[in-house]
């Protein structure tokens, strides 16, 4: 099992604004907290995902793979607008666990930022250097998405948190559902992770059946093998108690499928798409 989407941080609240002082979150979320609730969870290998956008963090991200094997790939972030990204990107992709790059298109204030000139200019380095594109949005943001994803149609993207949808229980979004139907025409679509959704319910309470309805509509229009498991931790721990938790969810939201398509949505697709 990979985990195809965590976070690391030291925390500082300066460094970390959205994290309340109160928040489960506002404490060092480390490798030895990696390794215990990785081995609790029977997940043998992680992708480390960018939470600040920072050269600097990148770097961080990168000194933590080297020191631990269980992360084997790292999502970085890159001032992909800037005239002098494509230093930082020859810099960074000569690691070898250097896999991919995002920005966090969800906290900008323009809904169409993805559409930007100089930002799409940085985007059309990165095929150069072997790197997949992480799309953090929300479901408003799919419409934009889709034609960001249409300009670049030999660029390897990877969808978080499928597209964080707003998730009510007992229905799924009409909007996300035909926006994500268009990504998964789009064969550049490498894979959707199945994380980050706990986060997007809007209810007191979580239904596990809508979180698996929605999961079902995943595997239903882009198939097992563009699905990867990940679990936002420790963001998850937000709705839920425990990283083992939604590893165990996700579990059963594939029990019934094929051992083929488990293998796919557990470990495989996270392994194609990042070169892991």
């Amino acid at each position: 099992m990979l985990d195809a989407h965590h976070h690391l941080w030291n925390y500082d609240p300066k460094h970390y604004p959205w994290i309340t002082p109160d928040s489960v979150l506002a404490r060092d979320y480390l490798i030895p907290d990696l390794i215990t609730n990785t081995d609790a969870a029977g997940v043998s290998g992680t992708v480390a995902v960018q939470a600040r956008q920072t050269i600097e963090e990148s770097d961080w991200l990168l000194e933590l793979a080297d020191e631990c094997d269980r992360i084997q790939g790292v999502v970085g972030w890159v001032p992909l607008a800037d005239g002098n990204v494509e230093e930082h990107l020859e810099r960074l992709s000569s690691h070898r666990k250097f896999k991919a790059v995002r920005h966090v298109v969800q906290d900008e204030p323009d809904d169409s930022f993805i559409l930007g000139t100089e930002f799409n200019r940085g985007i059309e380095r990165l095929q150069d250097h072997g790197l997949v594109y992480d799309i953090l949005i929300f479901q408003k943001h799919l419409p934009p998405t889709i034609e960001f994803v249409d300009r670049h149609p030999d660029q390897p993207f990877v969808i978080d948190h499928i597209a964080k949808p707003e998730i009510h229980n007992g229905r799924i979004e009409s909007g996300w559902r035909e926006g994500m139907a268009a990504l998964a025409e789009r064969d550049n679509v490498l894979a959707v992770k199945i994380s980050g959704m706990v986060t997007e319910v809007t209810d007191e309470t979580i239904s596990e059946a809508t979180l698996k309805n929605y999961f079902d509509e995943s595997l239903e229009m882009f198939g097992a093998g563009r699905l990867c498991f990940g679990t936002d931790w420790p963001v998850c721990l937000l709705r839920i108690d425990s990283y083992a938790q939604w590893a165990s969810s996700v579990r059963a939201y594939v029990a019934e499928l094929s051992v083929g398509e488990q293998n796919a949505i557990l470990h495989e697709t996270c392994q194609r798409a990042y070169r892991l």
